[in-house]
């Protein structure tokens, strides 16, 4: 919706993996909130490790991000979808290497706020207070290396995470 919202010539891109990118799941979705909507898909399947090695902000990143957008860019793209949950993370790089024109979308925010805004509709938003007395409120599981995945959290999350469980 976002992106249909934030299109100004009709001409969207989305980046994401081959297997979403195979799905046309934003395709689909975007054309049936406007048909007009140009879609144009782009798997980018290096992204992913270089994330989860960190390199966030190196030269080697920028390479592949560019390599990866030059078609887009060619289509004159003026929206762009972060279709992976890793991609966020490199939208201070994409931003510097493509500009402030085109708007750049997150799918995992505008899903939240979505969220957000349909528990509040039917009054099923937690009203409750932490107990500061806890002092890991969170807890994460997940399906590969565990202590890969905490290093990495600890240096993208506002929270101490302590641990990960498989």
């Amino acid at each position: 919706r976002m992106a249909v919202a934030s299109t100004r010539n009709k001409q969207v891109g989305v980046i994401a993996t081959k297997a979403t990118i195979s799905t046309n799941a934003y395709t689909d979705i975007i054309r049936e909130l406007d048909p007009e909507i140009n879609v144009i898909g782009q798997a980018c399947p290096m992204l992913v490790p270089l994330v989860e090695e960190g390199w966030l902000h190196d030269s080697i990143t920028d390479e592949i991000i560019m390599r990866y957008l030059d078609d887009l860019l060619e289509h004159d793209i003026d929206t762009l979808i972060l279709g992976c949950t890793h991609y966020p993370l490199l939208r201070s790089e994409i931003r510097k290497l493509i500009g402030s024109r085109i708007t750049l979308i997150n799918p995992a925010y505008e899903t939240a706020k979505e969220l957000e805004k349909m528990l509040n509709e039917q009054h099923l938003a937690c009203s409750c207070v932490r107990d500061a007395s806890e002092p890991y409120p969170y807890r994460f599981f997940v399906s590969d290396d565990a202590e890969k995945f905490t290093a990495f959290a600890n240096s993208i999350l506002p929270v101490d995470v302590k641990t990960a469980k498989i």
